[in-house]
């Protein structure tokens, strides 16, 4: 229903675009203004820690048509809101470590604001029909801005693949980064880098992880040094607060990780995922700092976290992760299950000590003042604390519905052989 109010073409005098200067987006501004004769088109950039990829974009935005472009930092906000709970949380979506995911609900929730500040009429965003992006993003707008129009191109417009963008851009000359043989689909921001498309669509083709220019955050496994780095990671209640010693913000020892484990070959991800909208999708993912920091963070919890409240943990951050995944950070389910988390890492207070070598993340020491680790117990040494004859009645009144049911399954055996005689 949104979408046929937005093609009701009359209605649209305003809209906020979501550009990041990349192919879709960088389209998207002269197709609606060819579409939407007389709107105007206010474009919006979060600044999310993509770096370079936002060099020139006000000039661009403007000169394909643009009345002006908003450029937000949203870098801290991005990482202290939404990758911090998530990494507490250990959500983890199919060995996914969600980057483009929890971007997606900062982005748009920014967007539903400024739409509403501007008194716009429509949001329009790139993601394709395909996608899991159009999910995030709209069901973020609905969370803020519940009666705003949008406008999807990818679902209405004629346009059918990559190339006839670059043809549609080429014809409107609209300046692109990329030429047709490097046409990955890409996202970037500080936590990740995604890959998706050309030759990556056959899962029967190898990455090119050794081609110069493929990877962008590190590189390949293959030319790591051939030198372990150590790295050591101190939290508190959950969060990273410093690196080597280092006190400092998320948002820096996320930059200071992606550079160790992009030198050291870290955080590289070949993945055939379970997208929301049905089909099954193939990218390469690079979290380089990302994979140290999830590392750590589970390294640590198995000293400082009791038995069940672990392993109940564990089973909720599969629900945690399913729900950033299909775009449903707004809800009250998430909200709930982060007061859980917060709780969990109460006594999540430590350091870890991590080797780096060759894509390999190895654990090298860890260390708390709340860790239930006790050596005096576990030791395989004499020791006064702990009786191990203790465990023979244990394992009685453990082992006792297995024995009744033996006992049970036994005495009907007899009787049933009995009868057969």
């Amino acid at each position: 229903m949104q979408e046929a109010c937005a093609n009701n073409k009359n209605e649209i005098k305003k809209i906020v675009l979501a550009y990041s200067g990349g192919l879709d987006t960088s389209i998207i501004i002269p197709w609606l203004k060819e579409n939407y004769p007389g709107c105007e088109v206010i474009a919006v950039c979060a600044d999310i820690g993509q770096g370079s990829e936002i060099e020139g974009l006000e000039e661009k935005a403007l000169k394909t048509g643009a009345s002006k472009l908003y450029i937000l930092d949203l870098t801290d906000e991005f990482v202290d809101d939404f990758i911090i709970p998530t990494l507490k949380a250990g959500a983890c979506y199919e060995g996914y470590m969600l980057g483009t995911s929890f971007a997606r609900p900062v982005i748009a929730k920014h967007l539903a604001r400024i739409a509403l500040e501007e008194g716009a009429d429509a949001i329009c965003h790139g993601c394709t029909g395909k996608g899991n992006d159009q999910v995030r993003f709209e069901l973020t707008i609905k969370a803020f801005a519940p009666n705003m129009k949008i406008i999807a191109p990818w679902r209405i417009w004629n346009i059918k693949s990559r190339d006839e963008e670059i043809d549609y851009a080429e014809a409107h000359n609209v300046p692109l980064k990329i030429s047709r043989e490097t046409n990955y689909s890409k996202d970037k921001n500080l936590w990740h880098l995604s890959h998706e498309g050309l030759d990556l669509e056959d899962p029967r083709n190898e990455p090119q992880y050794e081609k110069p220019g493929f990877l962008e955050m590190g590189v390949s496994p293959l030319q790591a040094p051939d030198k372990q780095t150590y790295v050591e990671i101190e939290f508190e209640a959950g969060v990273p607060v410093a690196v080597d010693g280092e006190r400092m913000k998320a948002s820096d020892i996320i930059r200071k990780l992606n550079k160790l484990g992009g030198e050291n070959g870290i955080g590289i991800l070949d993945l055939v995922e379970n997208r929301l909208v049905g089909m099954k999708s193939r990218g390469v993912y690079e979290t380089p700092g990302g994979a140290i920091l999830y590392a750590a963070h589970e390294y640590l919890e198995t000293v400082c976290l009791d038995k069940i409240t672990f392993h109940k943990k564990q089973e909720l951050a599969i629900t945690f992760a399913e729900l950033v995944y299909n775009g449903q950070w707004f809800t009250p389910l998430r909200e709930a299950l982060s007061a859980f988390v917060d709780k969990t890492q109460e006594h999540v207070t430590g350091k870890v000590r991590l080797k780096l070598y060759k894509g390999n993340i190895i654990k090298a020491g860890v260390w708390s003042d709340w860790s239930l680790y006790s050596e005096e117990i576990a030791t395989f040494g004499e020791d006064e604390v702990y009786n191990q004859n203790d465990s023979a009645g244990f394992i009685n009144l453990f082992g006792l519905p297995i024995k009744i049911q033996a006992q049970v399954n036994a005495k009907n055996a007899a009787k049933n052989a009995k009868k057969k005689q």
